[in-house]
């Protein structure tokens, strides 16, 4: 809506009548239609992309034991990773990537009913994951990379060297970054034969796909109130270092009749 009818009281917004925001919002069901349209198009063409072969043996610490990339499938045929950044020698999870995180036990129940295994994998040690893992509430499955390429090889970790360079290689293109861990999400598949194929990997804003409470506040009149054009999220903290929210406004309370002024 770009043209209205002030009305006292509202906060620096239009307020029209319900006709005139029933055609307007009529509008942009049209646009939102054609946006989904696509939406589903580009899915397609993301189903339709080659694989590549995973040949490399990589390694994982899980708390049942030493595990394959293709014994993380845990019998299923397709596996999403959510590359989390928490390399060796942090104290604690990267709030962002937990923000994620929060997302994910509400959902595993659901995917793995469509043949999908939904973890997380980091650098840290396995002890310092489950460690952070339970002050979380967290129980889905985390492992440790700690040692292997894995989280280099799919473009989310960062040497030294490459560091001192000024650009690594993130989101398919090379970029200064500041930290020696970078989010992401990469896809899998695994055949009757037991061979794994990576098939895709999402980078930098692409990651907001497991960000549901985003596609919440989207929908909502100040959607994401984000500010800094440097580091939107500095807003976020792990779930259990918010301040408390601030209370809800009371209702003003209507005079009773006993109480009207006469």
């Amino acid at each position: 809506m770009n043209t209205s009818i002030a009305e006292a009281g509202t906060v620096d917004h239009p307020v029209v009548s319900r006709d005139r925001w029933l055609a307007e919002r009529l509008a942009l069901l049209t646009r939102e239609k054609a946006l989904m349209r696509q939406q589903d198009q580009i899915a397609r063409e993301r189903r339709a992309l080659p694989w590549v072969r995973v040949d490399k043996d990589y390694v994982f610490d899980a708390p049942e034991g030493r595990r394959s990339l293709a014994g993380l499938f845990e019998g299923r045929r397709q596996l999403l990773v959510q590359h989390f950044m928490f390399p060796p020698g942090w104290e604690q999870g990267c709030p962002g990537c937990s923000f994620m995180a929060d997302h994910i036990d509400g959902m595993n129940v659901h995917l793995a009913q469509r043949d999908l295994t939904l973890l997380v994998i980091s650098r840290a040690p396995l002890a310092d994951i489950e460690r952070f893992r339970q002050r979380m509430g967290w129980q889905f499955k985390w492992v440790s990379s700690f040692g292997s390429d894995f989280n280099h090889d799919f473009g989310v970790s960062f040497t030294p060297e490459e560091r001192d360079r000024g650009e690594v290689d993130y989101n398919y293109g090379m970029r200064p970054f500041p930290a020696e861990e970078a989010p992401g999400i990469s896809v899998f598949y695994k055949d009757d034969a037991g061979e794994v194929f990576h098939t895709y990997s999402t980078y930098g804003r692409g990651v907001e796909v497991m960000m549901g409470a985003y596609r919440l506040l989207d929908l909502a009149p100040r959607g994401r109130d984000e500010h800094n054009a440097v580091h939107a999220m500095d807003w976020v903290r792990h779930h259990d270092r918010y301040e408390p929210a601030p209370p809800a406004k009371p209702a003003p309370v209507a005079a009773s009749c006993c109480h009207a002024s006469a």
